[in-house]
C-alpha cells in the first residue's frame, strides 16, 4: 500500500526535507537517494500512526466553516473547537481536518 504525503508539512517532515536538501548540495548523496528516503518516510510515519498510537479524541466544533472532498480525501475547516480526550480539554480558534481512506490507496512501489 502506497502512503500520503500529508506529514512531509510537518516539523519532523520539513526538517526531514531540508536535512536531504543539504546532503544533496554537498554532493553527499543523490536527489534519486533523497526521493528514496521521503517515499520511505512517507510510509513509515502513516504506518506509526495507523498502528502505534491509541489515544482516543472527540472533538466539538462550534461552527463548519468550509469542507471539501476531493480524490477520496476530505477537508473540514472547523471554528470554535473543543478537544476532549478523558478529563482534559483544549479549545481553539481554527483548526483544518484532512481526512484520508487509507484502504483505497493504490500500491505504487
Amino acid at each position: 500500500m502506497s502512503s500520503y504525503q500529508l506529514y512531509r508539512n510537518t516539523t519532523i517532515g520539513n526538517t526531514l526535507q531540508e536535512s536531504l536538501d543539504e546532503l544533496i548540495e554537498y554532493g553527499q548523496i543523490t536527489p534519486n537517494i533523497a526521493v528514496k528516503v521521503m517515499l520511505q518516510f512517507d510510509k513509515s510515519i502513516n504506518q506509526a500512526l495507523s498502528n502505534r498510537v491509541k489515544s482516543r479524541l472527540t472533538f466539538k466544533a462550534g461552527k463548519l466553516n468550509t469542507y471539501r472532498f476531493c480524490d477520496n480525501v476530505w477537508t473540514f475547516m472547523l471554528n470554535d473547537v473543543e478537544f476532549r480526550e478523558v478529563q482534559e480539554v483544549a479549545k481553539v480558534d481554527k483548526v483544518k481536518i484532512v481526512a484520508c481512506d487509507g484502504k483505497n490507496v493504490d500500491d505504487r512501489r
